[in-house]
């Protein structure tokens, strides 16, 4: 599965003996994930080289005379190709010698929160935005291999914190979790935030049972420490079984986004799970409109960077699919900064309906891919590569 890498810089420095080197900002998806020299990436491919042979793509050449500039710039193309090209192939991706490059910290941080290993793939850390109006808006699922304190630092401008989710968008997933008293307590407290920030849909009677069963398990203390009480364990679990009947529990909420269905200068609430991208649409004759966009009739995507908006503060990405509708096959456009998230979300439905599929003895017929009709570029500032001491207010 292809990752979004993308080379935003290449700065050149001068060594202490006086030599000189250039020092390239290596960002995924968007942001500054580490800064590395050729000469570290190309000691990378040779460790990878000597595990998958002929697999590792073309590494690019060594120039054993001065570099002109467009020989420069060739080469910072050709390094994020590779970047690009080197995560198609799972075995590499999955390798301990890729995965220690980028010195994969997420499962560590789960195990230790009492998470058993097998479970641990559920699960994921995401960078979020906690706004002033109570608005919880999630930046981006942090890659296995990255590092989240530095790309927190490199996001400072945003003023993201580190937070845990649940890492799957089929929401029946949540039985396989059950018998794990510390995934038991992650479901749950995701659960009651999805509620508190008006991402599930309960009816009037629904809302009032949630907060009967939330007042019966506090009356047990359950907090975050969660002791092993077996009556709590009850309550969290009716807890769960009755939030998992509400429309858009599981799902993944996008800020409201501007979109071109089914006409120009529409405004969107965004819903991803369960198998669909669900649209809350609000037309220019302000009519309300809700359209579910299921995958099994979805073909392929895009994300394409537009530019800066004209204040020039942030990003503009555009988010295109290609759907069947009523026969006919059509491009839809989102255009929201999430572009990449949702792209993951995608993703990750499509993977687990081919495994359900697959288990059931179906026929897939999902085409789905990723498309980049221009260059991804970011402009990370300069200071992205300090690594500073993280404090508790970060998390």
């Amino acid at each position: 599965m292809k990752l979004h890498f993308s080379i935003t810089t290449a700065e050149e420095l001068r060594e202490r003996r006086g030599g000189r080197y250039v020092l390239y900002s290596v960002c995924l998806e968007g942001f500054l994930l580490g800064k590395a020299r050729y000469s570290q990436l190309r000691r990378w491919d040779a460790q990878l080289r000597q595990l998958f042979g002929s697999a590792v793509p073309a590494f690019p050449p060594k120039y054993y005379l001065a570099m002109t500039k467009s020989m420069a710039d060739e080469r910072q193309s050709q390094l994020e190709q590779y970047l690009q090209n080197v995560t198609l192939d799972s075995n590499i991706t999955n390798s301990d010698v890729f995965i220690a490059f980028f010195r994969k910290l997420q499962q560590v941080t789960l195990c230790k929160m009492g998470l058993s290993r097998e479970l641990t793939k559920y699960f994921s850390l995401f960078f979020f935005q906690d706004h002033d109006d109570g608005v919880l808006s999630v930046v981006k699922k942090v890659a296995e291999f990255e590092l989240p304190y530095v790309s927190l630092q490199s996001m400072k401008v945003l003023h993201c914190k580190l937070g845990i989710r649940k890492w799957y968008m089929d929401p029946s997933l949540d039985t396989l979790l059950m018998d794990c008293r510390a995934s038991l307590n992650l479901l749950y407290m995701q659960a009651i935030q999805e509620v508190e920030r008006n991402w599930v849909k309960p009816t009037e009677g629904q809302m009032q049972e949630l907060e009967l069963l939330q007042k019966n398990a506090h009356k047990v203390k359950v907090s975050l420490a969660f002791t092993a009480n077996h009556s709590s364990s009850i309550f969290l679990l009716q807890f769960l079984e009755l939030i998992r009947e509400m429309q858009f529990y599981g799902y993944v909420r996008l800020d409201p986004c501007m979109c071109d269905y089914p006409e120009e200068g529409c405004t969107a609430d965004v819903y991803v799970g369960n198998n669909e991208i669900n649209c809350c649409i609000k037309l220019p004759t302000n009519q309300i409109k809700e359209v579910s966009f299921k995958i099994n009739r979805l073909r392929s995507w895009q994300v394409t960077f537009l530019g800066a908006t004209k204040g020039g503060e942030e990003d503009t990405l555009e988010f295109r699919f290609e759907y069947n509708d009523s026969g006919t096959w059509q491009w839809i456009i989102l255009y929201t900064k999430q572009a990449f998230l949702l792209s993951s979300c995608l993703k990750k439905m499509i993977s687990e309906h081919m495994t359900k599929a697959a288990r059931e003895g179906q026929e897939m017929v999902v085409h789905s891919g990723f498309i980049s009709r221009k260059r991804f570029l970011v402009r990370p500032s300069e200071d992205d590569r300090v690594f500073e001491k993280i404090g508790e207010e970060d998390l």
